[in-house]
């Protein structure tokens, strides 16, 4: 039961990073590095849409190549309405493999940045619907290569940030397809720092396109200062005019592990209603 609900809690903390061209800040000469790190957490966490439909799929890499998968779907409705304290609501289904298909998790996510999330586990096998907690920010995403906070927890608020200069990206070699990524596009380098103690690592150095601001690569270093993995993250150009992550890989540089996440079938604005965000639903549906 204990995987069950960590498995969910991590499928409903993936990131499809979203944003409107259009209503975003870009970078200009002489930002701060403050406001240059804002820009990056809007075009990842951003809720400018409606609505966001997916599919979606986690691999787990071994270092000698050995590959271990699971599947799902998401919802997600944006809410933001004046007086009312939530953000969006979400939802996803595991769909592969088959001894896990049908598990399902509910969340509500809300204004208040110090208040969790709200999250309701639908188990098929005993019909019913329980309410889960989340987990630390230091955990590991599901036994992933990717911690909670990077993946979901970690605000703006929390770190840190320095402008270490500006240098051409030397490209990224993607170990789930073999392509290379974003090589000699012009970033800004930047150092965070958490300004938690005796945090999990002292430090992460990323890589934000110099044009729009999304922050494309990191390399993490542990609390003893030395490098332990690197995240890569892939953006592409929505039709409507919309930024979407699309892919992440997570290298663990001790052990060869790599954790990819990507994302397919992208649907947006499709006038999802919040009866599909309830109790009552999880009950009432069938996967």
């Amino acid at each position: 039961m204990k995987k069950f609900l960590l498995l969910c809690f991590a499928l409903t903390m993936l990131t499809v990073s979203f944003s409107s061209a259009s209503e975003l800040k870009k970078p200009y000469n002489g930002i701060s590095a403050n406001d240059l790190m804002k820009i990056a957490y809007v075009i990842q966490y951003t809720t400018f849409l409606h609505d966001i439909q997916l599919n979606g799929d986690i691999w787990y890499i071994s270092e000698g190549g050995f590959k271990r998968h699971k599947r799902f779907i998401r919802s997600r409705i944006i809410i933001e309405r004046p007086n009312d304290d939530l953000k969006y609501k979400d939802m996803v289904i595991i769909t592969e493999p088959r001894s896990v298909k049908g598990l399902a998790v509910l969340s509500w996510t809300h204004m208040d940045p110090k208040r969790e999330q709200d999250q309701w586990l639908w188990l098929p096998s005993l019909k019913k619907v329980r309410k889960v907690s989340q987990s630390a920010g230091d955990d590991a995403f599901f036994g992933s290569d990717f911690t909670t906070e990077e993946i979901t927890t970690r605000r703006w608020e929390d770190e840190t940030y320095q402008m270490l200069g500006k240098e051409k990206f030397t490209g990224y070699s993607c170990a789930y397809n073999g392509k290379t990524y974003y090589k000699g596009v012009d970033c800004f380098k930047m150092v965070s720092k958490s300004k938690r103690k005796k945090w999990y690592y002292s430090e992460r150095i990323s890589w934000l396109v110099k044009d729009t601001g999304e922050e494309i690569y990191q390399e993490i270093y542990d609390s003893e200062g030395r490098k332990a993995r690197t995240i890569f993250k892939k953006y592409e150009n929505y039709p409507k005019g919309y930024l979407i992550q699309t892919l992440l890989e997570c290298k663990n540089l001790r052990n060869g592990h790599k954790t990819v996440v990507t994302f397919d079938d992208i649907k947006i604005d499709q006038g999802l209603t919040e009866d599909k965000f309830t109790e009552k639903f999880l009950m009432r549906s069938r996967w």
